[in-house]
């Protein structure tokens, strides 16, 4: 009888067992050699109540692919193929973890492939079959720089679960007319739907980071929340928040010669500052943006 054949409880029965049946993770850590780099962002997850309560909270992953980027020693891993993860792809820079990753794959046949390589470097939209779901605890040194890269093609995926720095994590859930609010909060709640599920202490990892993580449900939207240019959003966010205490008719300056114009046409207040401004806001200035220079009017960059 094949995985797929199984009826749930048989699946996740067998996933149990074979769980059940890998060394702790200390000792697998202990054996090849796994402490952590910094240089790598790397703070290993070790409490399997705490990566399974993970993979429960990332939807249903018995169907189509679940992608991991930087799975370490796999304590993540174990937690979403014990969990009921039909197919894994673990995406891992560390040449170190191979061998104690692929002793995951042994114990849950087909169900495992392990690509070593840079995640930043490889198509994650492209892996596996759909529907794709992304869950990691993202190394804390490019989270951010990963995030940006996958919602280049949001809708590759059916679904995000996410570990961040709780302050990442704050700027991604940040509201107009808060200190977090700025370019990653617009870009990332005009794509997605953006949740916090739960926070894990610094003790919960090997070794302690200095701060509190949090773990995000990120949901691609069929259509973004307003109808903007993506490449004038981000020249427009880039231009108010790059100087976000000054009011937007002195910070857009950089855009073109008539910023009180360009606000007037999207009926923005031109007294106003960046993070007043929220994501239908942005729009609505990138929009006219891209009308002013269509007709050579106050968008008109060209001067």
């Amino acid at each position: 009888m094949t995985p797929s054949s199984k009826s749930g409880s048989e699946h996740l029965g067998e996933s149990e067992r074979a769980g059940a049946a890998l060394p702790p993770l200390r000792e697998v850590i202990r054996r090849h050699g796994l402490s952590a780099r910094k240089g790598l962002g790397q703070h290993f997850l070790l409490d399997l109540n705490l990566t399974r309560k993970i993979a429960r909270s990332a939807g249903e992953i018995g169907a189509g692919t679940v992608i991991e980027v930087g799975p370490g020693p796999g304590g993540l891993t174990r937690a979403l193929l014990m969990e009921g993860a039909r197919r894994v792809i673990a995406i891992e820079t560390d040449a170190r973890c191979i061998h104690a990753l692929g002793e995951v794959a042994a114990a849950f046949p087909g169900r495992l492939e392990v690509i070593v390589g840079d995640a930043l470097e490889i198509d994650a939209g492209g892996l596996g079959a759909a529907p794709r779901r992304i869950v990691s605890n993202l190394p804390y040194n490019v989270g951010t720089a990963l995030l940006l890269k996958w919602l280049e093609r949001p809708q590759g995926f059916a679904g995000m679960t996410l570990m961040f720095q709780k302050e990442v994590a704050g700027r991604l859930l940040a509201k107009p007319g808060t200190k977090e609010y700025g370019r990653l909060s617009v870009l990332a709640q005009w794509l997605t739907s953006v949740r916090p599920l739960f926070e894990i202490p610094a003790s919960a990892f090997t070794p302690p980071p200095k701060v509190t993580s949090t773990v995000l449900q990120i949901t691609p939207r069929a259509e973004p929340l307003c109808p903007a240019p993506r490449a004038t959003l981000e020249r427009v966010t880039a231009a108010a928040f790059g100087q976000r205490r000054k009011m937007l008719r002195q910070s857009l300056k950089s855009l073109g010669p008539a910023p009180a114009a360009l606000l007037a046409a999207a009926g923005i207040p031109e007294t106003t500052r960046a993070e007043e401004v929220d994501v239908a806001g942005f729009c609505a200035i990138a929009r006219a943006l891209d009308a002013g220079a269509a007709a050579g009017g106050p968008g008109d960059a060209s001067g």
